[in-house]
Parts: structure tokens; sequence; C-alpha cells
């Protein structure tokens, strides 16, 4: 009950537009209930004088109360819709701002698909929850009250007899509710799987076109939505049957003051027209006993959506801006791992005791198996996670003493995993910076390696690029990505093996330039080839979540470990290619001076 509790608090800011629903519902009733008033005075005055003369007058007042009820129940169904429609976009929007600030171990834990279905599917059933059931329940308890009291006035012992399935419907109505709510539950988790898998599914298709696993992929979905579908006529078959229970109840106490009121009618204790009222007043009744079901069905559905929704909105950032955070100071680039360990919920240490300095305009390389901890690092400088133990700093200042923004737009990251927007290749590379000017994008694309292909292109920088970059090569996506970095010109730079994608000319040719605009500039550099770090002030060799080698390319090459196993498998057998990639280089260096 909290939960909808904090969703009818979701319409507080739209007093007006909830007044308005409720003035016209209470219109819609008052008019309604005065036409069997009408038609009761129209019968007893039939009977009364033998005549039809003057039931014209009746009719025409029937018509006219028929036209307002209709302008308030325009009234009921406008600003009730408005009303719903504004309470999902304020919960949409706050749902994905909210998703915003959560941290990385959030999204480690929660799948895309489900967060899709819950800001989609969930959202629609708290928008009919307020239209459907914070409205139509209001209509239906004023009809019914409305009812109640005109037929206690026009006989109160026959008005007892309607009384006599009040109960049930109570009982039955409070049952379907909690059933109901168990069925919209597992309805909207199986939603959240099959999106998961639909969205898994778009995203991954050269995987499963490589493996051949359409059949697989069809049948995995099919299983998702058979529960989904199951789920589903499990609710609506819960609705049926109650709708169907409550349509029993009002035409068992119809029959039975039928059948009393007629022989009061007999017997000269009542007017044929005030048992026609009676009856009329029961008949404007099927409307709310009709609609119950559906209104039960809102309730019950938008507890479960609330429910889901709530427990993303109560999600607290795990990291976040502490009071006193640092928002104006400009970092200058000393970067300092103390004692530092890391580990995720499972408790496994992924980073153990890590000790390490880089001086400003120093370039630290770090080299090591996969899984030795070297992305770990990374994350933990701008605080995309938070040390187990130790501290982080950054001149000589903990990272979490930082604003997070400041932290972030102060360090340049150049991903291995390069994501891209589906926008403009200009608009990918100024991301995050919208103002900069063509001239500096292609600066710093020329510096990335990638303004001569993007020159060949149709409309060059204002090509779109497919989802995810699909369009383009792996390459062709990281050198935008490296483009992207440089632009916001770091104090810090973190490349993670960004080079891992181009041939071994390119690669040479990039670091060649990343070296020129690094050099004021705290540089690390994540890479599994030795020729990425050799140039490096200082080089850390990692090796499950431990610091085993440390030391410059001369030195470490000289030690028997990790590195020098590298060095031999990596550089010694290349060596016969090196004229041929120097003398490339060469024609480049010439073309660009050219």
């Amino acid at each position: 009950m909290n939960v909808l509790i904090r969703l009818a608090k979701r319409t507080a800011p739209y007093k007006r537009r909830l007044l308005l629903a409720y003035l016209s519902i209470i219109g819609v009733t008052v008019f309604g209930l005065m036409i069997p008033k009408i038609i009761g005075t129209a019968i007893d005055a039939v009977i009364t004088s033998g005549s039809a003369q003057g039931l014209w007058l009746l009719a025409a007042g029937i018509i006219l109360v028929n036209i307002f009820r209709g302008l308030m129940a325009y009234g009921q169904t406008y600003f009730g819709e408005s009303l719903g429609q504004q309470v999902a976009y304020d919960l949409r929007n706050e749902f994905y701002t909210h998703l915003q600030t959560l941290n990385f171990d959030f999204h480690d834990k929660h799948q895309t698909g489900n967060l899709m279905s819950r800001a989609t599917s969930d959202i629609e059933g708290i928008r009919m929850f307020v239209q459907g059931g914070m409205i139509r329940s209001f209509f239906c308890i004023s009809l019914i009250v409305g009812v109640m009291i005109l037929i206690v006035l026009l006989d109160w012992k026959l008005s007892l007899y309607c009384l006599v399935f009040v109960p049930f419907i109570i009982w039955r109505g409070s049952k379907f509710i909690l059933a109901q709510r168990k069925k919209w539950f597992l309805v909207q988790v199986a939603m959240g799987h099959m999106t998961t898998i639909l969205q898994e599914n778009l995203s991954g298709q050269k995987v499963v076109k490589a493996f051949g696993a359409e059949d697989f992929e069809e049948k995995r979905f099919l299983n998702r939505t058979s529960e989904v579908a199951e789920h589903a006529y499990e609710a609506a078959a819960l609705q049926a049957n109650n709708a169907g229970m409550m349509t029993f109840f009002y035409m068992a106490s119809t029959a039975l003051i039928l059948w009393i009121g007629g022989t009061e009618v007999v017997d000269g204790n009542m007017t044929a027209g005030e048992l026609a009222q009676f009856i009329l007043y029961l008949g404007m009744l099927a409307m709310p006993v009709r609609i119950a079901a559906w209104v039960t069905n809102s309730f019950s559905r938008g507890l479960s959506a609330g429910t889901r929704i709530f427990e993303i909105l109560d999600s607290d950032p795990s990291i976040f801006n502490h009071n006193d955070a640092d928002a104006t100071t400009k970092i200058k680039g000393e970067v300092k791992f103390e004692n530092v360990s890391f580990s995720h919920e499972s408790g496994k240490d992924i980073l153990k005791n890590i000790d390490f300095r880089i001086n400003p305009g120093e370039t630290l390389g770090i080299i090591g198996p996969p899984g030795s901890g070297k992305t770990s690092i990374i994350n933990l400088i701008p605080r995309f996670y938070e040390p187990t133990n130790g501290k982080v700093t950054i001149d000589n200042i903990s990272v979490d003493a930082f604003e997070l923004i400041n932290l972030r737009k102060n360090i340049g990251l150049i991903h291995q995993d390069v994501f891209l927007f589906t926008d403009s290749i200009r608009e990918n590379i100024a991301y995050g910076n919208p103002n900069i000017s063509l001239e500096e994008i292609e600066k710093v694309s020329k510096i990335a390696q990638i303004h001569d292909f993007i020159m060949t292109l149709p409309h060059q920088y204002d090509t779109v690029v497919g989802e995810r970059g699909s369009t383009l090569s792996g390459g062709q996506r990281q050198r935008i990505s490296i483009a992207r970095a440089l632009l916001i010109d770091p104090p810090i730079l973190i490349i993670d093996d960004a080079t891992s994608s181009v041939d071994t000319i390119t690669e040479k040719y990039i670091q060649a330039q990343l070296e020129k605009i690094s050099q004021d500039k705290t540089t690390i550099i994540i890479a599994h080839r030795i020729s990425s770090v050799q140039n490096a002030d200082n080089i850390i060799v990692l090796n499950n979540g431990l610091i085993e080698q440390k030391g410059n390319h001369e030195e470490l090459i000289k030690e028997e470990g990790i590195y020098k196993e590298l060095y031999n498998l990596q550089i010694a057998e290349n060596q016969a290619d090196q004229p041929y990639i120097q003398n490339n280089l060469s024609l480049k260096e010439d073309s660009n001076h050219a």
C-alpha cells in the first residue's frame, strides 16, 4: 500500500488537473443520477393522469441533462488522461536521470534489457494506475455513494436487500487484488527477461550469424515470450473471472429487488415510477460493477510496477560527491597509488597492495596477461569504482575529495572497447564538448590518423555512423575514440590498449603523434604490445593483481620475468619488419609535410 501512496503523491504538482478531473466526475455523477428521477416522474405522471401530455418537457429535460453529462464525461477523460501522461512523463525522466547517477557496480548487476522494460512497460502500468485507478475508482465510489443515498431515500427497507451481496463483493475484490498483483509482477519480470534477450540479440547479431545460432536464439526468445504470454493469460483469466462474479452479484441483487419491489407496488406501498427509479439506479450500478475489475486490475499492475520502479529510484549511488568536494582545482597530474587493493562483491581481490607514483608529465606503461588487473587500475583513478583498501591520490589529494565532474573532465580516457553513438562523426568526436570548432576537431583527427579517411566519406565529418559505430572498422572506431579524448586536452591521459585494432605502421605513427602531444601530460598506457610501452618513463608488470616487476624498458629486458618473455616473443621476432615499417613511416611523414 505504501507504493500506491507514493504513486498518488506524484500527482501533487498537478493538483489543478486532479481537482478538475474529480469535479468532472462529480458532475457526471450528479447529472447521471437526475435521469432515473425524471423517468420515474414521467411514469407516475402518465399513470396518474392517463395522458402523455407534458412528456415532451421531461424528454427535453433528459436530453439537456445528457448534454451536460457528456461535457462532464469529456472533462473527466481529458483531465484524467493528461494527468496520467504527465506523471508517466515525470517518472520516466526521473528514472532515466537517476540511472545516470548510478555507478558501474550497479550496472554490473542489472541487465540492460530489464532496465529498459522498467522504463517502458512498468511506467505504462503506472500511467494506467493514475488514469484508470485513481480517477476511475473515484468515479466508482461517487456513483455508488450517490445511488445508495437516493435508494435509501426512496425506500430504506428495500435498499437493505441491496446490501446482501456487498460482503461478497468486498471479499471477492480484496482477494482479486492480491492475486492479480502477484500475476502482474510475474508478467513484468518476464517482460524484463524477454527485453534483455531481445537487446542482446540485436546488439550481438554478428556473433549470432557467425555461429549460425539463429535457431537457438529464436528458441531462447520463444521461451521467454511464452512465459510472458502465460502469465499475462493467467492475469486476464483472473480479471475475466472477477468481472463475471461481480456481474453475477449485481444481477442477483437486481432480480431480488424486482421481485420484492413488484410485490410492494401490487400492495400499494410503492408507485410504479418509484420502482422504476429504484431499478434504474441499480442499473447505474452496473457500470461501476463492470469497471471494478478493470480498476482493481490497474491497482494491481500499478502496485507491481511501482515496486519495480521504486526499487531503482531508491538505489543510492555507491560513489558520490562529498559535501566538501572540490569543484575548481585544476589538476597538475601527479598520480599515486598507496597500498591499494580492490575487489568486487565476490570478495576475490583483483588488485593487491598496489603502490606506484607518476610525476606530472611522465608516462607509465602497464603490461601483463589478461585478467591481471590492468583495467581495474585505470577504473580507480576517475572513481568508476572505489578501492577496497588503500588510497588513490592526484596531486596528493584523495580522488574522493574532488567533485566527480571536475575529476573526470581532467582525465582523458581512450578505451579498447570503443562506444560510438548513432550520430555524426563530428558529434562523436566532440562528445562532451559540443561547442568546439571544426578546426579543432580536424586537428585532433589528424593526430589520430582518421582525418584522411573521414574526408573520403560522402558527408565527411557530418557522416552518421551506425549503431555503436557498426559502419566503421574496429581501427577506425579506435582512432575516433583517440581524437575524442585528445579534444578535451586533459592533464591526465589514459590509453587502454587503444592501438590494438590498427596495423603496426599506423600504430607506430599514432604513438609518435601521441608522444608529441603528451609531453606535458601524465600518461598511462595499458597495452599487450611491448612496442606500445617501451618508451614509457616507467613500466609496471602486473600478474594476478600484484606488481611483479617495475622499471624502464632497458632495465626490464635484462631481468628474467614476464616482460622479457613478452619482449622476446613480440619484438625479437619482428626485427625483420623494421626496415619496411620505417620506410612507410617516412612516406607518411613526407605526405603530411607536403
